[in-house]
């Protein structure tokens, strides 16, 4: 039952979350840290301080998922911030189950917009060299990549924090309704 209740107050938020980001590539903080506190105040009053621990414990494990990404500049402090606010209302319990639906859903965000032309890949074929091909000059690759500010160069990967959310907490209430 609390599922469908958390799934009734963060909906409208992450649907706010992914017009933002598909139409500015940014995730503003007063809807990130707003569901973040949200969040937390639905789990101290639905769970106490147990549930509130678990929620904080939840987001921190979530938004370490993102901690690589985000150092190497393939994530930006938005989806941060909104996977921890997601990872605050999933909980600890199902902190696993929110990274693996959230990375699904980027994957197939991603290569639907690379099918279809929304986005570009010489960012990803850049990254992929410097990571394989040791002969590759990155120093050069690096000067041939068009900029960030390009739309067609990144992945709103605020949508796939959202649909991820909204697939754990359906999961979560299916794991828990007794058959």
């Amino acid at each position: 039952m609390l599922q469908i209740v958390s799934l009734c107050i963060t909906i409208p938020v992450l649907a706010v979350l992914c017009w933002t980001d598909c139409k500015y590539r940014r995730l503003p903080n007063l809807y990130t840290l707003g569901l973040a506190v949200l969040g937390l105040v639905w789990r101290l009053a639905f769970g106490g301080l147990a549930g509130l621990l678990d929620g904080i414990l939840g987001g921190l494990v979530c938004a370490l998922f993102l901690l690589i990404p985000f150092l190497m500049k393939g994530a930006g402090g938005g989806d941060v911030k909104m996977i921890a606010a997601a990872g605050i209302f999933t909980g600890f319990r199902y902190c696993v189950a929110e990274m693996l639906f959230v990375s699904l859903t980027g994957l197939f965000l991603g290569l639907g917009m690379l099918v279809f032309g929304r986005v570009r890949s010489s960012r990803l074929k850049h990254w992929l060299r410097t990571l394989f091909d040791w002969r590759y000059d990155r120093k050069e690759g690096a000067e041939k990549i068009p900029d960030k500010s390009d739309e067609r160069e990144r992945v709103p990967f605020g949508v796939a924090i959202a649909l991820g959310t909204v697939f754990t907490l359906v999961y979560a209430l299916y794991v828990e309704t007794p058959a």
